[in-house]
């Protein structure tokens, strides 16, 4: 636990400093949709992850592979900060500064996320329809879902958000279930 404290410390002041390059730019939203799709590729490949925090890949190697993945369309300044990150050797940290951009962005936007686990694919209008009662919860001006399967949930959706759990699935409702009938 003390190394993800001690990572997110160091990952903190490059998150803000890619906030703010963002914001002097007014690239919040673009600088957004590039470390999640980032986030993604990462999430995706774990030769990527390991390539990047390899110690003995040399530097130019490293810059040559970011600047590949990120293609034409990237934003200057983002590959730039990127570039940044391998010269400071601290491309390793990628993940952690990614996640906590997207949380300042949150922040920023006055944007929740709720993490919703379903046991199939949520429909659009069921995504609306969660979006709707976690700003009811919160209070907040908008609302990203992060969403994962879990077959044995068997029916239902648990959300979190935060502190917070809803469990509304079918799993959950027979654990309450069956306290109540052991208890009983």
């Amino acid at each position: 636990m003390a190394s993800n404290v001690a990572t997110s410390e160091i990952a903190n002041p490059y998150a803000q400093a890619l906030m703010s390059l963002a914001q002097a730019r007014n690239l919040t939203d673009r600088f957004g949709e590039d470390v999640r799709s980032l986030l993604s590729l990462l999430g995706e490949s774990e030769e990527l992850r390991n390539f990047l925090i390899n110690p003995f890949v040399k530097l130019e190697d490293k810059k040559a592979v970011i600047t590949r993945i990120l293609g034409d369309g990237a934003d200057t300044y983002f590959r730039n900060f990127l570039l940044l990150l391998v010269d400071r050797r601290r491309i390793s940290l990628l993940e952690p500064i990614c996640q906590q951009y997207l949380a300042l962005l949150r922040q920023l936007k006055q944007t929740v996320l709720a993490e919703v686990v379903s046991a199939v694919p949520l429909s659009e209008a069921q995504q609306q329809s969660v979006r709707e009662k976690v700003i009811a919860l919160t209070n907040a001006r908008e609302v990203e879902l992060d969403t994962k399967i879990e077959r044995d949930l068997i029916g239902g959706v648990i959300i979190r958000v935060g502190s917070q759990v809803i469990d509304a699935s079918i799993r959950g409702q027979l654990r309450r279930l069956s306290l109540r009938l052991t208890s009983a």
